[in-house]
């Protein structure tokens, strides 16, 4: 059979993916991106919050005008929205043949046989299931690869459903973590994005002395030249694990970590494990460790109960601890979490209001660590020639993939792709960086 994937969400969510292609793969068969022609569309969905539910049923919607346009056989949909609606999938949306929950993305070789013989296959494994083999079809550039260390997550907090979705927190074995990782380097990644719901409680279930810092360790001992680290829950970030990114060059100064609010009622609500003045303790010993390291983190606007004080403090603590990188959400009130069951819940426009408000306070942070940045010279790794902006683009430590800006650049010879090389910074547009390679 011709089949085509489609990844929705995170790239936890892509990992997935990629091992549902080469599981299909090693069946004998072919493998597309372009649904059109194809005799199966998979579909790996992501349920999160209301805006990805949206977008797996536009999606859903659009696979279904293409099947009955003739141009697509089946479609088989797998991931959290089908773990969260499975009966409603399968009795209100007609378009769909099949579905896969979380904890059976191995099965997607029977669930296309099943296809085939006109059988609508309905597979939910053990969500609490890890699969230890590494087999991927890596779709991410050559110079770029994921490894996912963990499924799902423990953390329980108030506000999310993931772990009914995806279970409990499963750390995987040191062993398959650095066997993929080998293959990963060997086929020519230069940049490794450490991925999980929760990077830093890894190895706590294991109980066979396995950690972050010694699987970061080990991880450096490989070809890669970028480090990068998704997410570290703050809670969890010790001293010794401050010296290990400090002192592991190839470990990057670049940190993802949720923090969600600063208010400490607000924290209690939602089931965090900080507080506001443990939050300003952390990112100071950071700065202290790494003057230069840039901290990227979540914020949630409009939880239930948030007053406009609460609000108002987190908008000062934002000023005031100027963090480089933020995404903000607006709270999406998610049925079977805590948060969908409190009092005094946020109305809509207020909720927005906050959140267009914290945007515009951010992108002024934004603005001003960009401006800093003029006139210094900062490694960039190209990712190929730009043809609608004429010149190269990268990005340099501070910008992760897909979340972060770009650096649009110019430069005398050829750049391959995936080659790491000096910029100096001469300009700043709309939340980019520009420059020109220094020779």
């Amino acid at each position: 059979m011709k089949v085509a994937f489609i990844s929705l969400g995170c790239a936890k969510n892509l990992v997935n993916t990629e091992q549902m292609m080469a599981l299909v793969q090693q069946a004998g068969h072919t493998i597309t991106s372009e649904p059109d022609g194809a005799d199966v569309a998979v579909l790996n969905t992501c349920g999160f919050i209301d805006s990805a539910k949206s977008e797996a049923i536009d999606n859903i919607l659009a696979l279904g005008a293409l099947k009955g346009e003739g141009r697509l056989g089946k479609l088989l949909v797998a991931g959290c929205l089908s773990q969260r609606y499975q009966d409603e999938i399968l009795t209100e949306m007609l378009e769909v043949d099949g579905i896969l929950g979380t904890g059976s993305y191995t099965d997607v070789v029977p669930a296309l046989e099943a296809l085939a013989s006109g059988a609508h296959p309905r597979y939910f494994g053990d969500i609490q299931h890890t699969d230890e083999d590494g087999a991927r079809v890596v779709t991410s550039p050559a110079y770029t690869a994921y490894l996912k260390i963990a499924e799902g997550c423990s953390n329980g907090c108030a506000f999310c459903i993931i772990p009914k979705l995806r279970g409990r927190y499963r750390s995987r074995t040191m062993a398959s973590l650095l066997a993929e990782a080998k293959g990963l380097a060997d086929r020519g990644a230069r940049e490794l994005l450490v991925i999980a719901q929760d990077i830093t409680r890894y190895g706590e279930d294991l109980k066979d002395g396995s950690n972050l810092e010694g699987l970061l360790k080990e991880l450096c001992k490989l070809p890669f030249h970028w480090i990068r680290l998704h997410y570290l829950y703050p809670e969890a970030v010790t001293d010794s694990l401050i010296e290990t990114i400090a002192s592991e060059p190839k470990i990057l100064h670049y940190l993802d970590i949720p923090i969600q609010h600063c208010n400490d009622r607000i924290l209690s609500a939602m089931r965090r494990r900080t507080s506001k003045a443990q939050l300003l303790s952390l990112f100071d010993k950071l700065r202290a460790a790494m003057p230069d390291v840039v901290i990227r983190t979540s914020i949630i606007c409009g939880l239930p109960g948030e007053t406009e004080a609460e609000f108002e403090e987190l908008c000062d603590f934002l000023r005031e601890v100027k963090l480089q990188r933020a995404g903000i959400f607006q709270y999406s009130r998610e049925e079977g979490t805590l948060a969908a069951a409190m009092e005094d819940q946020v109305d809509e426009e207020t909720a927005k209001r906050r959140v267009e408000l914290l945007v515009d306070l951010q992108s002024r942070v934004m603005d001003g660590y960009n401006e800093e940045r003029l006139g210094t010279v900062m490694e960039v790794l190209c990712e190929g020639f730009d043809r609608e902006a004429g010149c190269y683009v990268g990005r340099t430590y501070a910008d992760s993939v897909e979340v972060d800006g770009k650096v649009f650049f110019t430069a005398a010879g050829v750049i391959p792709a995936g080659t790491f090389v000096p910029v100096r910074i001469t300009g700043v547009s709309d939340g980019d960086l520009t420059g020109e390679i220094e020779a």
